[in-house]
């Protein structure tokens, strides 16, 4: 059987591992299979395989040093699809967004397939690892790398791996955090997780089906959980009650509960999106998945309620947002990373311009982010953010910001001060609204 000889080659670390995207997620998984397989590293970037040829790194968790470290070992980025034809196993970790109609939008996968099938051969190997709703190995994949006449299960291996890369996460890398498989029928299964067990521990479940679903499933339940706390946080503030103390004091109880707390909504590839993708299969089987799509639109709205809560500010010291400076603080999606994909902060930015206000932005870690109203480059400094500026928002909770707020707060004074991510304790000489935290008197009666 073509696909036997796969096992010997992983276990004696002969096989050969063709990673397709190297993003976020497959440049971390291809230098770390590079620790024990050869690695060729497939994307269509030039900018990003000339940076990597280079020795440098693109990505906040990879260091230059650890990418120069492979290269003159096991690792060779690559544009040329030609150099597929060498590889065992394709690992495919290309993005899966949404599109205008928020449905997903599974084109980079399809390309993917398309570049892997030019040079398939029997006895490869084809596992996804782009987060989907549960059903796109089987339905889209599948027949893609079928059209050359090979079967899937037979002549080529197929499974599904969900990647759980978590950005800026010194604690859980893919060396200790549990993976996944699932195949196209047990011995996929079997290659799969010998694969990956060089590397991780694995989870083995039953099918592609359920490997699928069980990454949709963390994500929706994160993302259902940080909507639930948010609207919370919306009746918490007009009672007058400070929602973070509320969610420290019930997480103080040792069981059957997990805190969650709120923000400006959800950032990342995965959390603002997922949700979408299973409600989008849901309606294909005759369901609306009414909570999970409500969860998502809800964190999507927690990004205007910043720009409410600036307006509220603004309005306590005689001023509207149309032509007072607003300076937006944080453009990564989460605390000390460079990664702004779905970041709450262009939202924020667009809303505040739509409402009159000119906007300035600072990031230590980003230089700029693109938004429909064109791209905002931030500022060299904190300092120069702030300078001029009636509004202040806190978006991410980045360290700098986490200093400024519990040391020397001068820079804000004078100023409207909205802390998305409850960083400072609101007593100094300015304006102070929170997410979560009891709104001014006036404005929290009805």
């Amino acid at each position: 059987m073509p696909l036997k000889p796969l096992k010997e080659k992983i276990a004696t670390g002969q096989a050969i591992i063709g990673v397709v995207g190297l993003g976020y997620i497959g440049l971390p998984l291809a230098l770390a299979f590079a620790e024990k397989f050869r690695v060729i590293g497939y994307d269509t970037s030039p900018k990003a395989v000339d940076q990597l040829s280079a020795g440098h790194s693109y990505i906040d968790d990879i260091s230059p040093s650890l990418v120069r470290r492979f290269l003159e070992r096991s690792f060779e980025p690559t544009c040329d699809p030609s150099r597929l034809g060498e590889c065992d196993l394709f690992i495919i970790c290309v993005p899966t967004p949404l599109n205008a109609e928020r449905k997903p939008d599974l084109s980079h996968i399809i390309s993917a397939a398309e570049a892997i099938t030019e040079h398939l051969k029997p006895g490869q190997f084809v596992i996804l690892e782009s987060t989907t709703y549960p059903g796109t190995t089987e339905e889209v994949l599948l027949p893609l790398l079928e059209k050359g006449g090979l079967k899937a299960g037979e002549d080529l291996g197929l499974a599904y791996s969900p990647e759980r890369v978590d950005p800026g996460n010194k604690k859980y890398t893919i060396r200790n955090t549990p993976k996944v498989v699932g195949g196209m029928n047990e011995m996929c299964t079997d290659i799969a997780s010998e694969l990956y067990g060089a590397i991780t521990t694995v989870h083995r479940v039953s099918g592609c089906k359920e490997a699928e679903a069980a990454k949709i499933v963390e994500n929706v339940f994160r993302n259902v959980n940080i909507a639930l706390v948010n609207e919370l946080a919306l009746i918490f503030e007009k009672l007058g009650i400070d929602t973070w103390e509320v969610m420290d004091a019930a997480a103080s109880k040792p069981f059957g509960f997990m805190p969650f707390y709120p923000g400006p909504g959800v950032g990342g590839h995965c959390i603002p999106l997922d949700p979408f993708y299973l409600a989008y299969q849901a309606k294909k089987y005759g369901m609306d998945a009414k909570f999970i799509e409500t969860s998502g639109e809800f964190n999507d709205f927690m990004r205007v309620h910043a720009v409410e809560l600036t307006e509220m500010g603004l309005e306590q010291t005689g001023k509207s947002p149309e032509g007072s400076r607003v300076a937006v603080l944080g453009l990564a999606y989460k605390p000390d990373i460079s990664d702004t994909r779905e970041s709450p902060s262009s939202t924020i930015i667009e809303t505040l311009v739509e409402r009159g206000a000119e906007v300035v932005v600072y990031d230590p870690h980003v230089g700029e982010i693109e938004t429909s109203l064109g791209i905002y480059r931030s500022t060299v400094t904190l300092k120069e953010a702030l300078e001029g500026v009636d509004a202040v928002i806190f978006v991410t909770a980045h360290r700098e910001f986490k200093e400024l707020a519990s040391g020397d707060q001068s820079l804000l004074s004078g100023k409207v001060v909205v802390d998305c991510k409850n960083m400072l304790d609101g007593k100094g000489n300015y304006v102070y609204l929170g997410i979560g935290k009891p709104l001014p008197s006036k404005e929290g009666k009805e």
